[in-house]
């Protein structure tokens, strides 16, 4: 199990980053300390437990700036964004210039998560969510500059979307840092294969399959080899059960759905509506949440067997997670890395 390494129908969306972070969006000013203590605890978990580090693009924290943080603060794991949205708000040039500055400061560190984002983002810097169809031609549009760049080439670019002149990296990194690009259907699947060094999408035993299988058509029309497969997951642990649930229904509100494709901009609305609509056995569905090791461990090899070349736990274990993290580092990674 690992961090990505230094190194759903059309639809593309950052599913993976707002299941992070919907239900901070609404943090109290005595919360916004976090960043500190994460990077604290990085310092303190890194190795055993922590095998990279991955921050979310969204609009609370500048995730390039807390990533520089952690750089600094550690020595060997991976940093990068989860996805970094490539359609409105986040040029693709600059994009481009940033991940290679992270990756200049921190040599065969970093990597760049992209995807299209969600409204919350983007409709209170003044912008229009587009619908599912434009949100992938702009990401197709975007991470096609940016790739280029990261390869050296001078761009001029004219497309529907987005324009790049005579754009360069006149710094550019002894190392590529890799792209990694959120996909959750078969039609942004494929994008990923002919554009990314692989494909990030969720563990659901029955759409990733379909999703890898369309990466790896996309990889063979462009005659690619193959990158990453890099499935999602999140997990609770507690002393026992019915505390890891507990510590889990605060997270209803990311698994709704709509949030990602739709307009949503009110992440009070988004809860009610996850209130309504999430129950209990859902969360258990879609979330390793148990008090038992083993069953954690399971849980996560049946995602290797579907195909992962990486596996992303996001720890979802209520407001202290150090114990999670060190049953993790203890008892759950050893079991993989030993399978």
């Amino acid at each position: 199990m690992g961090a990505p390494p230094p190194a759903g129908r059309g639809r593309v969306h950052a599913r993976d980053r707002a299941r992070a972070l919907l239900a901070r969006r609404c943090a109290p000013p005595g919360d916004r300390g976090r960043g500190g203590r994460l990077r604290r605890r990085l310092r303190q978990r890194s190795p055993r437990a922590v095998v990279g580090a991955w921050r979310a693009g969204s609009c609370r924290v500048r995730q390039r700036l807390w990533l520089g943080a952690v750089g600094q603060a550690t020595k060997q794991i991976p940093l990068g964004t989860a996805v970094t949205a490539l359609v409105h708000r986040y040029n693709p040039v600059v994009v481009a210039q940033q991940i290679a500055t992270l990756e200049a400061l921190f040599p065969g560190r970093a990597f760049l998560g992209v995807g299209s984002g969600e409204a919350m983002n983007e409709v209170p810097a003044g912008m229009d969510y587009p619908d599912t169809g434009e949100q992938l031609k702009r990401t197709e549009e975007a991470l096609t500059i940016v790739t280029r760049l990261l390869d050296g080439e001078t761009v001029d670019f004219d497309g529907e979307f987005f324009r790049a002149k005579r754009a360069r990296l006149y710094t550019l990194p002894t190392r590529r840092p890799p792209v990694y690009m959120s996909a959750f259907y078969e039609g942004s699947a494929e994008v990923a294969g002919r554009l990314a060094d692989g494909v990030w999408t969720l563990g659901d035993p029955k759409e990733a399959p379909k999703v890898i299988a369309a990466y790896r058509r996309g990889c063979e029309q462009a005659e690619r080899e193959p990158g990453e497969v890099i499935l999602q997951t999140s997990f609770s642990w507690a002393e026992d059960d019915e505390t890891a649930l507990e510590h889990l229904r605060e997270w209803k509100g990311t698994l709704v759905d709509e949030n990602y494709t739709d307009p949503v901009v009110d992440p009070a609305a988004i809860y009610r509506k996850a209130e309504k609509e999430i129950s209990d056995d859902d969360l258990e569905s879609q979330v390793i949440v148990s008090s038992d090791p083993s069953k954690h461990v399971k849980r996560l090899e049946t995602l290797q067997a579907l195909g992962a070349t990486v596996l992303v736990a996001m720890n979802q274990s209520g407001a202290d997670p150090h114990a999670a993290i060190r049953v993790y580092g203890e008892q759950v990674l050893p079991e993989l890395r030993s399978a």
